[in-house]
């Protein structure tokens, strides 16, 4: 009987383990940054270039607004690219504010952490 028992902790143990796991994997999930483009877009190039230090702390998305499945985007921002969404939320505009990017990207690490 002691024998059965000790397996079955061990089991609970690697169990316990594999959620901690996952667990974890969660709360490591980069944030997506959404960036409304199109091509030519010397400004877009520019934002690119300012966020590549900051590149493993969240997933960059490009959403090109001149495709005919954008178009409700191209509606939208065509005067306005560069645009960036945070999670879905808008961020900024027209330029990269690295101040601001920070403080958001601190937020959502700070929230991952908390959980």
């Amino acid at each position: 009987m002691l024998w059965f028992q000790g397996n079955s902790m061990q089991l609970v143990k690697s169990s316990f383990v594999l959620f901690l796991r996952n667990l974890s994997a969660l709360k490591t999930t980069l944030p997506v940054l959404t960036l409304f483009t199109k091509d030519p877009c010397p400004l877009c190039d520019e934002a690119k270039e300012l966020l590549k230090p900051y590149k493993n702390r969240f997933i960059l998305q490009e959403v090109d607004i001149t495709l005919p499945e954008n178009s409700a985007w191209y509606e939208r921002y065509k005067f306005d690219i560069p645009v960036f969404h945070l999670n879905g939320r808008f961020l900024m505009m027209h330029r990269v504010n690295i101040s601001k990017l920070e403080k958001q990207l601190l937020k959502l690490e700070q929230q991952g952490a908390g959980c």
